[in-house]
């Protein structure tokens, strides 16, 4: 009788045992149903299928034209670097245009994010600029250097412009979507003590946002290099304009000469810009 009464109602757990609930427990929690992920991947399937019939793609067309494809190809080799003084001022210019635009750009999307952030910018003025960056968004660039072609004529100024604007819809909603994510823990601290909204953003949004807006201006810089070469091709300034005429009078070896030039240009560019986000994060 008096080892029952001394014995323990109840045996605490081991800690081992405690891990073994908490794993299963957070097995749990991100473990999608069987149900759930086979019904998401019959969808998936019937939306590709249904997209592809929709936008005609054929396999077999694919293979077909692959011969099409090499015949163009084996026409672009020996390349044909004796106009390379040419291209090497162009494809200076398409840098140029690429700076100026990103400059421009990271400006005009930072203030805009001010006011496309949930946690900075009252609800008047959050909807409005997250309209208009949509509708920017909606419209390709090719579209806003053929506005600015007709406005202000031919060369690397329209192409300039249509960059900037097309900045502002991409870059500007994830200048601000990186300023909502950052910890609201130095944000609470900062209005317990009653700091301005000025203040709060200069001291607690910024600097937490900063490595993610200078790696998303980098890439924006890589982008608007390789949308620099598009926008020439209606005339916008850069190589792109030379690399179309070379398509239109059949000057293959002229066109690949300028095609590893712009690879090379976008390679330097790419690991520079690595080398940098690897610095700041």
């Amino acid at each position: 009788m008096q080892q029952t009464l001394n014995t323990p109602k109840h045996k605490p757990k081991s800690s081992a045992g405690l891990e073994h609930s908490e794993r299963d427990r957070l097995e749990r929690a991100f473990t999608v149903p069987r149900t759930r992920f086979i019904v998401g991947v019959v969808v998936a399937i019937a939306l590709f299928i249904w997209s592809a019939n929709g936008a005609q793609f054929d396999f077999l067309k694919l293979g077909e034209g692959a011969v099409n494809m090499a015949d163009f190809v084996s026409r672009m080799f020996p390349p044909d670097f004796s106009e390379f003084p040419v291209f090497s001022l162009l494809l200076i210019e398409t840098l140029q245009m690429a700076i100026v635009g990103t400059v421009l750009g990271t400006g005009l999307s930072l203030l805009m994010a001010f006011g496309a952030a949930s946690n900075i910018a009252p609800t008047w003025l959050y909807y409005p600029c997250r309209w208009v960056m949509n509708i920017i968004r909606s419209l390709p660039d090719l579209v806003f250097a053929l506005m600015f072609v007709s406005a202000v004529g031919l060369g690397p100024f329209a192409g300039i412009l249509a960059m900037t604007v097309g900045s502002i819809g991409s870059i500007g909603k994830v200048f601000a979507e990186a300023m909502e994510a950052v910890d609201r823990g130095p944000i609470v601290a900062m209005e317990s003590v009653g700091a301005s909204k000025r203040q709060i953003v200069q001291y607690a949004i910024l600097p937490q946002a900063m490595p993610m807006l200078t790696s998303y201006t980098l890439l924006l810089f890589e982008g608007n290099v390789r949308g620099a070469t598009i926008l020439g091709m209606v005339g916008a300034g850069g190589i792109g304009f030379e690399l179309t005429t070379a398509m239109n009078r059949y000057e293959y070896q002229h066109l690949a000469a300028m095609v590893i030039c712009i690879i090379i240009l976008v390679t330097i560019i790419d690991q520079v810009s690595a080398i940098i986000r690897r610095k700041i994060t």
